[in-house]
C-alpha cells in the first residue's frame, strides 16, 4: 500500500513546555485537542497500549502503542481507527522551548494514501495543534472549536458497535511496525 509523505502542523504555545506537556498527555479528563477524547492508558512509557476513549468509555475511537516517550520533548505511537479497516500510522508528538513558549509539532506518518484515515488525519492535524494551542493559553476551546466538539457529542449515538471498548482491550495488539515502511514509496 503506497503510503503518503510526512504531514507536518506546527504552533507556538505561549506557556512553559510542561504546561504543554501536562494538557498533551493528561490521562484524568477529556482532551479537547483529541476532539474530547480520553486518554486511556496503563502507563505512558514505550510498547504501553493507548487508547483515545469516549467520555463514559463506552468507545474506543483511536488504538496504538508508545513507540517513543521522553518526557517533556517527544511522545510518538502508533495509531489506528477503530472505525475503519486502515492500516495502522504513526503520529510523533514534539516540543521545543522557544522564544515566546514551546513550539508544538504534530508529525504524521506512514498514513495509507487514498484511504479515509487519510482524510481524517490530513483535517485533524490542523485541529488538534490550534485546539492545544487555545486550551493551553486560555484555559478553554474556541468558540468554534467548542461548536465542533458540540456536534461530535451529539453524534456520539450513531457510533460504530465495531468502537465498543470491549473489542479494543489493551492485550489486544496491533500490526504496526516502524521497520516495514517507507514512506511514500511502499505499495502492496
Amino acid at each position: 500500500m503506497k503510503r503518503l509523505p510526512k504531514n507536518v502542523y506546527r504552533v507556538v504555545i505561549n506557556a512553559p513546555i510542561e504546561k504543554v506537556w501536562k494538557e498533551l498527555t493528561k490521562q484524568d479528563g477529556l482532551c479537547s485537542h483529541f476532539f474530547n477524547a480520553r486518554l486511556d492508558t496503563p502507563g505512558l512509557q514505550v510498547d504501553a497500549p493507548v487508547r483515545m476513549r469516549s467520555k463514559d468509555g463506552k468507545y474506543t475511537s483511536v488504538v496504538g502503542e508508545v513507540l517513543e516517550w521522553d518526557p517533556p520533548y517527544t511522545y510518538s505511537h502508533s495509531f489506528k481507527f477503530t472505525n475503519l479497516d486502515d492500516p495502522y500510522c504513526k503520529v510523533t508528538y514534539k516540543l521545543k522551548e522557544v522564544e515566546g513558549g514551546t513550539e508544538f509539532t504534530l508529525i504524521n506518518e506512514n498514513v495509507p494514501a487514498g484511504t479515509k484515515t487519510a482524510d481524517y488525519m490530513d483535517q485533524g492535524g490542523t485541529f488538534i495543534t490550534e485546539t492545544l494551542k487555545a486550551v493551553v493559553e486560555t484555559g478553554r476551546p474556541t468558540f468554534k472549536q467548542r461548536l465542533l466538539l458540540s456536534v461530535i457529542g451529539m453524534t456520539a449515538f450513531m457510533t460504530p458497535k465495531v468502537c465498543l471498548s470491549e473489542n479494543w482491550p489493551f492485550d489486544k495488539k496491533g500490526d504496526y511496525n516502524d521497520a516495514d515502511f517507507q514512506p511514500s514509496e511502499q505499495e502492496d
